[in-house]
């Protein structure tokens, strides 16, 4: 057994588990990282897969990869190197071995390592290996398909469904490399595949020959390692991605504002994952529409928001040009509306299921006329929760269309996620129009704050239209006069203004920082990690990490006039950067841009940034 071993005690560890796009290597890296959150660890992980639908079997172009880095204490990122690869062919081997360490474990099926899969792989000789160069004492070489069929022999399965389960031998030898319980691994299974137990349990079967493997080959005895949880706060986990936490933030939101949820969306890669697990709550109170295109999407959520929903709307960045008419309309019909915007590397077609922020200028401001609207970008997979929960709150206090910004990168990626107390959460609370008002109320009456007041269809005595003609501020009729247009348009961009948000808040060496380190959204964890490596090596380095970018918080310009240099960092071309400069006077800060549609290399950050500090 694995406790006979010298097994090493380890702070974290990054695996990245890579081969063909019917390998199932997604699959077996979020039960690695399942099982991971479900003892304690953190966990950060990220699903790198390419957008053909089906590439040739083999090809440079069809590898699919999944890495996760999972840790005894909080970790940021999923790593930028891995410390053990899984290449189930030689395209994976290929491709991957840059994300791997120099002295990487690196599994590989062998039998998919012959002449005709190098051909395929662009290997000029068949020494694989020595072409790489690739040191073959840290390579376990294992027959994976022959033993997985072996293994299957007597379950009466065909061929083509034993070598479905590959990825399951690949997860059992990881399991044992990480003396992971085998139980929690097929509980998972048996849950997954209720309805197909014989599947289950071929499944458990191989990761069982996996495990063994290792065990009685030893091949990997000298790397087995054990990363004990340090988990600070008690509590229910999970292992939940982006898109399924936003998901579960708006059905909380609902709940807490005691209103039904309707979505009204189009599908579109990386976003139709939280059109999908909303479609599976009905008995929560939540609709789902999948419309014929963005633009009904967005529209029928409207109509929702007149009617008294909590009405949310889902896209990616080709979605939002679409929808910007019916932004638009929500803008000066008043009405509370979350546009989530699950960003992907663009333009057009672009990368669909890789990462950037280049959405930011196009939500702010991509819409005709003066149309101000309130932005929130989500720091992490488990943040989308949080996220999702506070852009439905501020859009149904403040009567206002909001723009939730996440990305592939934390809509694919998960965390280790402490289920929330709904309780404990902050109460929603819509401005609906005081019933004294009866009689005399006009649709565009304001609470003190600014927001107008919200009249719900169907109450007597507050019958009211609303549209896209501008409307006047007193009787709210149609009108084109000047001076009302100009009021109107003053008394929304106020309302924006008016929106509480909380301060900008500074990490690490906040007080005498040399550096201070700014960027939005889902770069928090790269940047944290930049950070905390600069600062163990002596270095003043802080962090701000924007989280509201409209209105931005009250403190923005004191922040980023305290510290002798900043550095705005953000996967787009300087967004962010520009923005900030428009709203704070003199601001003049270096930029990190890159648009690769990978996250940041926390190594290239603490170069670049240390180099700014000489």
């Amino acid at each position: 057994m694995a406790e006979e071993l010298d097994i090493k005690e380890l702070d974290q560890v990054v695996v990245r588990f890579s081969g063909d796009s019917g390998d199932g290597m997604q699959l077996a890296g979020n039960i690695f990282s399942t099982v991971s959150a479900t003892v304690g660890n953190s966990i950060s992980t990220f699903p790198d897969y390419p957008a053909d639908i089906r590439a040739p079997q083999g090809s440079l172009t069809g590898v699919s990869g999944f890495q996760v880095h999972i840790g005894a204490g909080q970790v940021y990122t999923p790593g930028d190197q891995c410390d053990v690869l899984v290449a189930m062919n030689a395209a994976a081997l290929k491709t991957q071995l840059k994300y791997a360490k120099s002295d990487a474990t690196i599994i590989i099926d062998t039998d998919s390592f012959k002449k005709s899969d190098l051909d395929k792989a662009q290997f000029q000789t068949e020494d694989y290996l020595g072409e790489m160069n690739v040191d073959p004492d840290r390579v376990i070489q294992c027959p994976v398909t022959t033993i997985v069929k072996d293994t299957l022999a007597d379950t009466g399965m065909d061929n083509k469904a034993m070598l479905k389960c590959r990825n399951m031998f690949a997860l059992g030898l990881v399991c044992w490399l990480f003396d992971r319980d085998l139980n929690l691994v097929a509980n998972f299974l048996r849950e997954k595949f209720a309805k197909k137990p014989a599947i289950a349990e071929a499944n458990i079967k191989v990761i069982q020959a996996g495990y063994d493997y290792g065990h009685n080959t030893h091949s990997s005895a000298t790397n087995v390692r054990r990363i004990e949880s340090k988990v600070k706060t008690p509590g229910r986990y999970m292992d939940i991605t982006g898109n399924k936490a936003t998901a579960y933030g708006f059905i909380a939101a609902a709940e807490k504002a005691g209103l039904k949820l309707f979505l009204g969306s189009y599908p579109i890669t990386p976003a139709t994952d939280v059109l999908h697990e909303l479609s599976k709550h009905k008995s929560l109170g939540v609709t789902t529409v999948q419309c014929e295109d963005e633009i009904a999407g967005c529209a029928s959520s409207v109509g929702a928001a007149f009617a008294g929903a909590l009405a949310v709307t889902s896209t990616s960045g080709p979605g939002i040009c679409l929808k910007s008419e019916a932004m638009n309309l929500a803008v000066i019909m008043e009405l509370p509306l979350v546009v989530l915007d699950v960003q992907r590397g663009g333009p057009a077609t672009g990368l669909p299921t890789k990462s950037e922020q280049t959405d930011l200028l196009q939500c702010l401001y991509g819409r005709n006329g003066e149309s101000p609207l309130p932005v929130i970008a989500a720091t992490s997979p488990t943040d989308c929760f949080y996220a999702a929960f506070d852009a439905a709150k501020i859009a149904l206090e403040h009567m206002t269309p909001v723009v939730l910004l996440t990305d592939a990168y934390i809509a694919n990626g998960s965390g280790a996620f402490k289920l929330p107390d709904l309780a404990q959460m902050d109460a929603i609370n819509p401005p609906y129009v005081p019933e004294e008002m009866k009689g005399t109320w006009t649709p565009y009456m304001r609470a003190e704050n600014g927001t107008r007041y919200w009249a719900v269809p169907g109450r007597q005595g507050f019958e009211h239209i609303l549209g896209g003609l501008e409307k006047d501020d007193k009787t709210g009729a149609i009108s084109t006069a000047p001076e009302n247009h100009d009021l109107m348009t003053r008394k929304r961009q106020q309302k924006i203004d008016n929106i509480q948000v909380p301060d900008l808040e500074v990490l690490g060496d906040k007080d005498d920082a040399e550096l201070l380190i700014v960027g939005f959204g889902s770069t928090y964890g790269h940047l944290h990690a930049a950070m905390d490596e600069m600062r163990a090596q002596g270095k003043k380095v802080a962090l701000a990490q924007f989280r509201y970018i409209s209105p931005l918080p009250k403190n923005t310009a004191e922040v980023l006039k305290k510290y002798p240099k900043v550095v705005v960092a953000e996967q787009n071309m300087g967004q962010l950067a520009g923005y900030l400069r428009m709203k704070v006077d003199n601001f003049v800060p270096a930029q990190f841009n890159q648009v690769k549609g990978q996250p940041f290399v926390v190594n290239e950050l603490v170069e670049t940034f240390s180099a700014l500090l000489k």
